[in-house]
């Protein structure tokens, strides 16, 4: 897997009191990935940009919300999230996040 891609495969953390409490407990963190990033894929992100040992990959498809913009129906767009445990004795700087 080239660099770039590396790049378009996580494209945010999580930052919420659950995921806080998740990674102090459970060395357990959390990121906004593509919709079409497969566990492998995120995996491989994870471990190389962040030079870390990945112990195992869950994901979650969150579905948008319906909403109401100006008067008009909406649907906010459907996204992906990964939740990221690492292996014993590693863990991600909040600078790197």
């Amino acid at each position: 897997m080239n660099q770039d891609h590396l790049y378009q495969v996580l494209l945010a953390p999580r930052m919420t009191e659950k995921t806080v409490l998740a990674s102090e407990s459970s060395n357990q963190y959390v990121f906004k990935v593509a919709k079409s990033a497969s566990k492998s894929d995120i995996k491989q992100a994870v471990q190389t940009l962040f030079e870390v040992e990945v112990d195992g990959v869950q994901t979650v498809n969150v579905k948008g919300k319906q909403k109401n913009f100006s008067r008009r129906a909406g649907k906010r767009s459907d996204w992906k999230k990964a939740y990221v445990r690492l292996a014993e004795g590693h863990s991600l700087d909040a600078s790197a996040e």
